[in-house]
């Protein structure tokens, strides 16, 4: 790790209203969709968290689609921890939940194709993971013009 005050760690309901706030920062600038404290604690136990003196830097979470299928998701860094790592460490730490889980293949919808592709993602068709289309997709205000990138790994 690159810092040795930075803990990583599973999310409590605690964390709930923090990851609100630090999600809801970067939808305000349309980089990411916003999720309420509600719906945060129905998958808090999903969530890993960065945390350095106390505070919450980071958030990442999972999000099982099948048995060998799930997708990386909600990954937020505060501002003035961009580019230090912690991101890496959360995607990593979210894989290693995965492979744990026995899941084969992870992917990820998002704007930062550059990150993904450092961490091993390989740029596919949105179109294959129906699955997240109908689950997530058709209720997403940005259905019609949706701009993320789908990446994928096998892990």
């Amino acid at each position: 790790m690159l810092y040795p005050d930075v803990l990583l760690r599973n999310a409590k309901l605690s964390d709930a209203q923090s990851i609100a706030l630090l999600l809801s920062y970067y939808a305000e600038k349309n980089l990411m969709l916003s999720k309420t404290p509600e719906l945060i604690i129905e998958g808090i136990r999903n969530f890993v968290v960065a945390e350095s003196n106390g505070k919450l830097i980071g958030c990442c979470a999972v999000s099982f689609f099948s048995e060998e299928l799930a997708e990386i998701r909600s990954l937020a860094v505060k501002e003035n921890w961009r580019g230090k790592g912690v991101g890496k460490i959360l995607v990593e730490k979210a894989e290693e939940i995965l492979k744990d889980e026995g899941i084969r293949n992870a992917f990820a919808l998002t704007l930062n194709e550059k990150f993904f592709a450092k961490m091993g993602y390989q740029k596919v068709e949105k179109s294959k993971f129906p699955q997240k289309i109908w689950r997530d997709c058709l209720g997403c205000s940005k259905i019609m013009q949706c701009d993320e990138i789908a990446m994928e790994k096998r892990l």
